[in-house]
This record gives structure tokens, sequence and C-alpha cells, in this order.
């Protein structure tokens, strides 16, 4: 089976702004196959989110290829929702307004639009705010209209930036769990940035760890944890202790060398570390 996603010896260089150039990202390789939740983890300003970019078609590839379903990434790829750690929402639009316009867009009758949406607010535990605005709702509720936003056009690749990390901890864990359920069965892959080594292995089924500046892949571990997850309860398993030590042990080299770059370290993983 051909991967839905795949980077080749890709690598992303930008200016710098003294006349030479940045290599974010060197020499990437990565397969993703379809229905996979796949976890980017690594230092702060490694190049997670330019790994992002080159896959939804936001950025082009100075070297290597890019590929979705088997074609070069040349623009943004059908069938990719890309949902970012700030809201990308429509203060002036309501809820349901917010919700309906990828359809719309996409040339989408306006009932059926608005009929798609209201199922996608009902799913997400929205059902009764469809006329609040953005300003009207807690961080979580935003979060979920995000989520609604994304899913409603079927992504059949979803690419999340630390989604929730703005997010107080009790909030976080009930949208991972309620991320996990949505995603069940949609059949969507999902590439998933993140500087919580908790978090990444608690949803995903493969955590790819980046070296320090420039990126690259370093390691990807398969998750195996049963399915479906609570991710407050599978936190306290022996396994998923287990998984965390081992790929903490692969990361913690990469934060100190980032360290000795002067980038700061992941806070969520500096905390963690104590547990590994």
């Amino acid at each position: 089976m051909s991967s839905l996603v795949e980077l080749e010896h890709a690598t992303k260089r930008f200016p710098d702004g003294s006349g030479g150039l940045h290599t974010a990202v060197s020499d990437i390789t990565l397969n993703i196959e379809e229905g996979t939740f796949v976890a980017i983890v690594g230092p702060t300003g490694c190049g997670k989110s330019t790994t992002l970019s080159l896959v939804s078609g936001l950025e082009r590839p100075s070297g290597g290829d890019v590929r979705v379903d088997g074609a070069p990434v040349d623009g943004i790829p059908e069938g990719v929702g890309f949902m970012f750690q700030t809201d990308a929402m429509m203060p002036w639009r309501t809820v349901l307004g917010n919700v309906c316009a990828g359809p719309l867009w996409r040339g989408t009758p306006k009932a059926r639009a608005r009929e798609l949406a209201q199922q996608w607010i009902e799913r997400v535990g929205l059902a009764g705010f469809e006329d609040y605005y953005m300003h009207q709702l807690s961080g979580g509720m935003r979060k979920r209209v995000a989520l609604a936003q994304t899913l409603v056009n079927e992504p059949r690749i979803l690419l999340m930036d630390e989604p929730f990390s703005a997010l107080d901890v009790q909030t976080r864990a009930l949208m991972q769990t309620e991320l996990l359920t949505l995603w069940s069965g949609t059949g969507a892959a999902v590439v998933f940035v993140t500087h919580d080594l908790e978090e990444a292995i608690a949803l995903a089924d493969q955590v790819v760890v980046m070296t320090a500046s420039p990126a690259r892949v370093k390691d990807v571990f398969a998750i195996e944890l049963e399915r479906p997850r609570n991710v407050e309860e599978i936190r306290m398993t022996p396994e998923f202790t287990d998984i965390y030590s081992r790929v903490w042990r692969s990361l913690s080299s990469e934060v100190e060398t980032a360290r000795r770059q002067g980038r700061p370290a992941p806070a969520a993983t500096e905390g963690a570390t104590s547990a590994a």
C-alpha cells in the first residue's frame, strides 16, 4: 500500500535576514498511511511546524519531494484540513456561520451546508450555541468550533499545529479525548505537532522525534496502546510509562542540544522529565 503522505529527503531553507539562508528542516523522509495518527515532537524552534507547512502546500520544499496521494504537492492539496494553535475563525460570524463557511466556499448549496454544519456542531457538543459569536465562547468551546469547522469538510489529511497548547490542563484533556472520538472511523491521517510528550503518546499511533534545528527525523516510535483510549486513564498505565521513557531517551539529547544552541526547551517536556 502506498503512503497517503510522503516526504522524501525534503529540505526547506529561508532567507535569514543577513543575506544568507537558514535551513529549517533537512533531508526529512517520512511516510504516513491513511487512517494513521502521527505526532511530531522535538525541541522548540527545530522546524516541526515547517514540516506541516510543506505537507499543506503553504511552503514548497527547497530540495527533495513532498507528495500527497502520489502527486507532488503544488499548492494546497485537495482534502487537507489545517488546525492552528490560534483560532482561525471569523469573529463577525456566528458558530453556525463559521462552521458552514467551508462547505459554502466549496460550492455546497446553502441549505445543505447549514445542515452539515448543524450536524458537526451537535457532534462537538455545542448544540444550542449556533447563534453565539466567538467572543461569547470559552477557549474550550472555541476549539470545539475549530474542530467542527475543520472536520465538516471531511479532510483526508488533518494537520494540527499545537491546537490545544493554550488551554488549561483539564480542558486540554477533554479536547484530546474529543479529538480521538471524532477522528475514530473517519479514515483521515492526522499529523499533530506538539511540545507535550505525554499528549503525543496518549493520542498517536506513531511518535516522530525530530532533532534540534535543522529538523531531521531521528526516531519513529510505534505506540502500541489499545484504542479507544481515555487520555487521562492511559497515562497511569505501566505501558504508557515504558513508552514515555523510551521516547524521552531519544528526545532528551535533542532538547539539550537546543539549549546549547540557545533555544528554550519545551516547557511541557521539561516538566515531565521527572516522570520518565
